[in-house]
Formats: structure tokens, C-alpha cells, sequence
């Protein structure tokens, strides 16, 4: 989310408003302080809202975290809010987690456990604050304590099935699943000049595609999140799968220490990363679900084999085809890097019956970039270009299998 401490809305990417720290529309608290006290060996949380909250609280190893869950709330916080900690906390991000709920994540420099948390009535001048008292501890401790969490959560999990690709439908739409990047409490990455986030910019373009696409009356169109949001990784190919896609398109925007670095690339999933800078831009998005709190310490070896190790050939080599009609169409619209088309091992797009690719539209950390990626003409640019190669990437299916 984009935090500005006047907490005036600004307008941003044609149509999506981001209030300085609003949650979803109809979030009547708001958390208007977070403060962390540094004693000997703990650390003291304090959260201020203008109405009790309702928050429920616990730690994760692998890495070191404490996750404090509440109802959807706005953050009225200023820009910068939890960059820096303090004591054993290294920092912390908040925002909307999934519909409903809202989410903090405070990363720690080493085991701590949660000792007590109470709630604290208003008082003149003071509002309602929520304390949580945390203290260091062994490692061994603190994985006892996320253990027992973790058995409970594999407990009630247990038995689920896992998502299957949906029956296709008797009709001669296509179903293209589009897959804004990031969103909620993982904003992904900042720009450079206007601090605009990549959730945004990748929301804003999901929903461009889309309106593009539907005009044509070809497609059924899906996205995997339609507001600012969370969803994990397994949940964004579940969603695909389930929704029967004949094609994914994951949307993000890139950030490197070099500003002067700008331009698109087009990635498809290998195991073996084309080069060190993919196998780097892979290793941050697969890191998504950490970042927004996840125990992903109970999934099942079964689930993992289907995330991680399975990807069909002949889905991969329509991902290669699609990636180089979107190239064809794109470089006439956009600016790519000189190595546009890259393999790397995104867990994004490993579905193992649908083709995916994974396009970085620019770098937020080049002020060209972040400008243009802003700017509607030159999103509907973008969007016109993308739908004209999966016009050409369906078209070319469709006269290979002889229709």
C-alpha cells in the first residue's frame, strides 16, 4: 500500500486509489501508531487504533517471525512505517491479507516467543492500544512452540484435496488467467521517484488486459486477485487450474540497484535459470508467501512435488511459443532488455498443464520506467499489444491441431 503520514488519497494508475494506508473499502478501524520499547532481552509491541481489535498473534521459524492477524483495518501510518525495528525486531510490514482480514509481520534477528498481550482501554487523550510482550529465546524453544501451531494447522488441513484442473467447458472461448503480482501485504517492490508499488502498477495493468481481452468475445478471463490483496503462490496456480486455463500471464515490474537498467523481459519456467540475474529475480518472488507471514512448514510432499518438481514438456514449449509472439508484439510498444526472453525457476508458473509466463514489464527502479508504467496511454498501449499475441499464440494452436 502507499503510505503518505497527511493520509490524503492519491490517485494512482488509472483508476486505483490507494488512501494512505486504507484497507478495503468499509474498514472502519484504524491503526494509527505502531511502537516498538526496547528492554533487556524483549521487546514491547504497541498498536493504537481508534477501536479495539480483535488480534490474534503467533511466531514462525525458518526464518524467525511474528504474525499478528485482525480484521480489516486502515493503516493511517506515514510512508516508511516499519523499515526499521528496533532491538531483536529488524523491521516490520502490515497490510490487507486475504478479504476480511488484515495481516502484520514482524521480522526478528533470532528466536523469540510471545510472552503476554492484553488490550488497553481509551484513556483522555490516549486510544485503544494492543500490547504484545516478546522476549528472546532459544531456537529450540521457539520451533517447539511454531511445532505446535504447525501440527494444528496440518491437522485441520489434512484430507483437503488438492485443486485439479477444472473440466474445459463445450465452447470455443479460451480461458486466459492473468496474474497480478503481489498485492495486500506484499507490496512487492517501490519506485525509485514516485514510491508508487508494484502491486498497483501490476493490478492496474491486470485489469486493462482484461477489459481488452473481453471486447474481443474470445476469451473468459480470470484474475487471481481482483483487489489489493494477498494470495499465495500455490493459491495463484490453484486458481488457474481450477478455472480450467489454457494460458497464464503473471504481471510484475522489476527493481535493480543500477537505475539506469529499464526495459521488459519475458520469462518461462526451467529448473536451470538462463543466467544469475533470473535465477536472483526468482528466488525474491518465490519468497512472496514469506514475506506475507506464511507457515509453509506442514505442505505435504505431495504438494510440494506438484509446486516444485513437475513441469510438463509440452506445456513448457507452449510457454516458449507464447513468450515469443508476446516479444513480437510488445517490442513495437515497449523497450526490452537486450536478453528479452529468460528460464528461471518461478513457482508461479509451475502448473504442470498450463502454459505460463511470467513478464516483467520494467524496472520501478529507473524513473523512465516507473513513469511510463503510470502513465494509462501507455498501459493501454501494453495491454493492446499483449492481447494481439494471444490472439496470435491461440490462433497458431488452434491451425496446428487442424480447426
Amino acid at each position: 500500500m502507499k503510505h503518505r503520514g497527511s493520509g490524503l488519497a492519491l490517485a494512482i494508475l488509472a483508476g486505483v486509489v490507494s488512501v494512505a494506508g486504507a484497507a478495503a473499502a468499509g474498514a472502519e478501524t484504524e491503526v494509527t501508531q505502531i511502537r516498538l520499547g526496547v528492554h533487556p532481552g524483549a521487546v514491547r509491541v504497541v498498536v493504537e487504533a481508534s477501536a479495539k481489535l480483535k488480534i490474534s498473534s503467533f511466531v514462525l521459524v525458518r526464518p524467525y517471525r511474528v504474525v499478528l492477524d485482525m480484521p480489516e483495518v486502515r493503516w493511517r501510518l506515514p510512508m516508511g512505517t516499519g523499515r526499521r525495528g528496533k532491538g531483536f525486531v529488524a523491521g516490520y510490514r502490515f497490510g490487507q491479507f486475504v478479504p476480511g482480514r488484515a495481516r502484520m509481520v514482524f521480522d526478528l534477528k533470532g528466536p523469540a516467543v510471545i510472552v503476554k498481550s492484553f488490550t488497553i482501554p481509551p484513556t483522555p487523550g490516549r486510544p485503544w492500544r494492543f500490547v504484545l510482550d516478546l522476549k528472546r529465546t532459544t531456537a529450540a524453544e521457539a520451533r517447539a512452540r511454531a511445532g505446535r501451531r504447525t501440527a494444528a494447522v496440518a491437522s485441520a488441513r489434512r484430507g483437503q484435496p488438492l485443486a485439479r484442473s477444472a473440466k474445459k467447458p463445450q465452447t470455443s472461448q479460451k480461458v486466459v488467467v492473468i496474474d497480478p503480482g503481489h498485492g495486500g501485504i506484499d507490496p512487492g517492490t517501490t519506485g525509485a521517484k514516485k514510491r508508487v508499488f508494484e502491486k498497483h502498477i501490476t493490478l492496474a495493468m491486470a485489469r486493462r488486459l482484461k477489459r481488452e481481452l473481453d471486447l474481443s468475445g474470445r476469451y473468459k478471463t480470470v484474475l487471481t486477485r481482483t483487489r489489493d490483496v494477498f494470495v499465495r503462490l500455490r493459491g495463484r496456480i490453484a486458481r488457474a487450474r481450477a478455472s480450467g486455463a489454457d494460458l497464464f500471464v503473471s504481471l510484475h515490474v522489476d527493481s535493480m540497484p543500477n537505475s539506469r537498467i529499464r526495459g521488459a523481459s519475458i520469462y518461462t519456467l526451467s529448473e536451470r535459470a538462463s543466467d544469475k540475474e533470473a535465477a536472483a529475480l526468482a528466488a525474491r518472488e518465490n519468497k512472496a508467501d514469506l514475506i506475507a507471514g506464511m507457515d509453509l512448514s506442514h505442505n505435504s510432499k505431495q504438494v510440494t512435488d506438484i509446486l516444485i518438481n513437475l513441469a510438463q514438456r509440452e506445456t513448457m514449449n507452449h510457454s516458449v511459443r507464447f513468450a515469443r509472439f508476446l516479444f513480437d508484439e510488445m517490442r513495437h510498444s515497449t523497450r526490452f532488455l537486450r536478453k528479452s526472453h529468460r528460464f528461471a525457476g518461478f513457482a508461479v508458473l509451475k502448473a504442470p498443464d498450463v502454459p505460463s509466463v511470467l513478464l516483467e514489464m520494467g524496472y520501478l527502479s529507473n524513473a523512465q520506467d516507473e513513469e511510463r508504467l503510470t502513465r494509462p496511454r501507455y498501459q493501454a498501449r501494453l495491454a493492446k499489444a499483449m492481447a494481439r499475441a494471444i490472439d496470435r499464440y491461440f490462433d497458431a494452436r488452434g491451425r496446428a491441431a487442424g480447426r
